[in-house]
This record gives structure tokens, sequence and C-alpha cells, in this order.
């Protein structure tokens, strides 16, 4: 998959495109819908297949107080994104700027100036541009002037009976919850958590359960604090069952600010410290709790540890 920054010029003289346009987070089954549409218009059309999207999710510049986490981060967004099989992803840099830019302009610019569209493949409820200004409507209007169509389609309902159509929003809402058998089935895929391991205080070594302490960057969302059973990817590509600990340890820790991922990698026993991690969260386990004592915590360690390999089928 080509990836295109420059939007100054055309990237492919010559050729026309079929392309949609989104912040693309998460990359889940209705996003997957739409990129599957783009691919067979480009194919009838001999045209090059393309999503366009942008480098941070517009909201962080236009209502930053009320941004959402992020469900993928740039490179893992890319990764996905081209493990749909598209020709190519315009990534268009979102600032001050090109908030304020009129749907007109930016159609102008990217759309017909650079990758000389022929058909525009967006959901139903598409919105973009300055204050949101521009439509499915207003992109047909325009399309009549500078010779492309749009084909919106339907939102992709949730296959669990629940009245709401896939979206990422859904999905950050299943992770508040824990519920991130739901989130996989949203996304077609597991939740996933990238980070560096670094040093934590080893008391999980101490007590006979070393885990990787993984750094998650604040952008990202993480599911609710509780333990989990899921998978730990190595930069090698070697992948571990574990088990997840993601909270503040109010066994030790009364007053802790903010939430840790730990991973306790089964059967393992090697050095990780910088690696970068891909956490898979799987099943919820339980909630995260305070023991008595250090006894008492390790007996349920050992449970949640058996619990993970019952799960994952170990």
């Amino acid at each position: 998959m080509d990836v295109i920054s420059d939007v100054s010029s055309s990237p492919w003289p010559g050729e026309r495109s079929v392309i949609t346009i989104g912040a693309y987070d998460g990359v889940h089954l209705g996003h997957q819908a739409v990129i599957a549409e783009v691919r067979q218009h480009a194919e009838s059309l001999g045209a090059r297949s393309v999503v366009v999207t942008f480098d941070r999710h517009p909201a962080t510049i236009v209502r930053p107080e009320s941004a959402p986490r992020l469900l993928t981060d740039l490179p893992q967004k890319l990764e996905l994104l081209a493990g749909t099989g598209v020709d190519a992803t315009v990534v268009i840099t979102f600032d001050q700027a090109r908030s304020h830019e009129s749907p007109a302009d930016f159609v102008e610019e990217v759309l017909v100036g650079s990758l000389r569209t022929k058909l525009v493949v967006v959901g139903e409820d598409f919105h973009f541009g300055f204050q949101r200004q521009g439509n499915v409507g207003l992109l047909r209007s325009l399309g009549q002037a500078d010779d492309f169509d749009v084909a919106p389609i339907g939102l992709v309902p949730r296959a669990d009976g629940i009245d709401e159509p896939v979206s990422s929003t859904a999905i950050r809402r299943a992770l508040a919850g824990g519920e991130v058998h739901l989130a996989s089935a949203l996304l077609g895929r597991p939740y996933e958590a990238r980070g560096v391991v670094v040093t934590g205080d080893q008391r999980g070594r101490l007590l006979g359960f070393p885990t990787a302490n993984v750094e998650v960057p604040n952008l990202l969302c993480l599911p609710a604090d509780g333990v989990y059973a899921g998978w730990y990817e190595r930069p090698n590509g070697d992948i571990h069952p574990c088990a997840i600990n993601l909270g503040r340890r109010p066994t030790f820790y009364e007053h802790a600010d903010h939430s840790l991922l730990e991973a306790h990698l089964l059967d393992f026993d090697g050095d990780l410290y910088g690696e970068r991690a891909e956490v898979r969260f799987v099943h919820f386990l339980r909630s995260e709790r305070k023991f008595d004592g250090v006894d008492a915590l390790v007996t349920q360690l050992k449970h949640d540890i058996e619990s993970s390999r019952h799960v994952l089928g170990i």
C-alpha cells in the first residue's frame, strides 16, 4: 500500500481514483465494509482505490476538551488499512488551518486536484469540512461540476441485535465496560494495546509472577480496570498466552493516580525490557479488587492464570 502525505500534485498522473474519507479510527467492521466497496468499484472502473484519512483525530483540534482516546494510533491504523488490500492511503495533516477549510476547498484540493477522483464512497451520515458543513448532498453537487459521482452506503448494523451501527464510539463504550469480547466482535479482531516494556517495581517477580509492564501512550484507549486473558506478541513475531492486569493495584497502593498494564506471560522466562509489545484482550476474567494480604493475592493470581489457560484453550 502506498502512503501519501503530499497532496500538492497527483500521485498517479493520468489515472483516476475511487476514494473514501474519514478518521478510520479502529478500522472496524463498518470501515472494512466501506473499503470493500471502494475496492470493488475501483476494480470495475480501472481506477486506484484510496482511503483519505488524517494524521490525528480531527476532534483533537476541533474540540480537544472532549476528544476521544484512540482505538489505533497512526502506525497501527496504516497497518490495518494495508491489510484491507486498498491501493493507497492519503494522510492529511489536520491542523487549525485544515479545520477551518470549507468543504468545497477540500474537495478541490484533495479529491479533484490531487486524486482526480471518479467516485466517492462514504457512509450515508458522512460529514466533513469546517463545522461539518459538508455532507453527501454537497458532495453530489460538487461532483456534478468536477466529474465525480458519490455512492453513499448504509451503516453496518451490530450483529448482536442491538439497534445501532458498528462505530468507534460503540467500541469505546464496550471497552469502558470491560466488554472486550464485544469490542472484538465490532472490530473483527481482538482489541490490542501497544507500548514499550518499562521497568516496574518488580513486585510481580517477588510474588513469583513476573510481569511485563507495558507503557501505553495516554492518547490510546484502554479497557476498564480488571484482569483479562489475552495474547502478547513480541517484535520478533512470537505470540504468548498471558494473564493481563490492568489497574491501580489497590492491595499495595492506596491512591495510585493512573492504571498500569501488566502482562504475565504463561510458561515464559526471558527479558522483555525495552521491547515493543502488542497486548490483545480476549476475555474479561474479573474486576480489580483489594486483597487482605499477599497470600490471598497469590492464591487469586494462580486462579487467574488457570482461568486464562482455560479461556485461551492451552
